[in-house]
């Protein structure tokens, strides 16, 4: 089953709480929540305070991307402003597979993002540690990117894994991704989609979630 899971990057900011509830309403099971840094990735967007506001509004299970260096310092934070789900970035941990432990030692599903370049092969010898691995269609950051071709590439292998060894795994995307080039990602092993502008500056919400849960 396709999961939509749409980024508040692409939300009106004045009123989150509505803009959340908003795209729940629509059919959407996940909100995403990108934390940056100005670091690791150059933009900055909110933390675990804003995360907490929004959490009064929505029913939505809180998919939290941290694009920060040395996410373990936050975690609990996370988890308290409501996260069901944290992401961390291979390349942002000396010792990723560590910071995933404590993740699910606080009963969190825990999940590791790569960048473009990062092979994704370099998560095969933890896979059976994850819940979730997120491949970055675009470098991330921003917003509004176009999805880099090469990216299904590495969705499709990490999927062709996961089904010779028997495993269940979600594969969770994002980054340019709209109705007209999401067939082309689920057909590669995606589940979990990410999609931004796509949804929030719809005219209308509900047709896009369905249109993209329908393909």
């Amino acid at each position: 089953m396709t999961i939509i899971s749409p980024s508040v990057l692409a939300a009106d900011f004045s009123r989150l709480g509505e803009e959340a509830k908003k795209v729940e309403l629509a059919g959407a099971e996940y909100l995403h929540l990108d934390v940056m840094d100005g670091i690791f990735v150059p933009n900055i967007s909110f933390g675990a305070p804003v995360i907490s506001a929004i959490r009064k509004s929505t029913n939505a299970l809180f998919d939290v991307h941290l694009m920060i260096v040395d996410p373990q310092r936050y975690i609990d934070d996370f988890i308290k402003a409501g996260a069901d789900i944290i992401t961390v970035h291979y390349e942002s941990c000396d010792n990723p597979l560590s910071v995933v432990r404590y993740i699910k030692s606080k009963g969190i599903r825990a999940a590791i993002s790569v960048k473009p370049a990062t092979p994704v092969d370099v998560l095969f010898p933890m896979l059976d540690e994850l819940d979730m691995v997120l491949i970055m269609t675009v470098e991330p950051g921003f917003g509004g990117q176009k999805l880099i071709p090469e990216t299904v590439e590495k969705v499709r292998a990490l999927r062709k894994y996961l089904d010779s060894k028997g495993m269940k795994l979600d594969i969770e995307v994002d980054g340019g991704i709209t109705p007209e080039n999401l067939s082309t990602l689920t057909e590669a092993g995606a589940n979990v989609i990410v999609a931004g502008s796509a949804i929030f500056k719809a005219a209308d919400p509900e047709k896009v979630v369905k249109e993209m849960k329908n393909i």
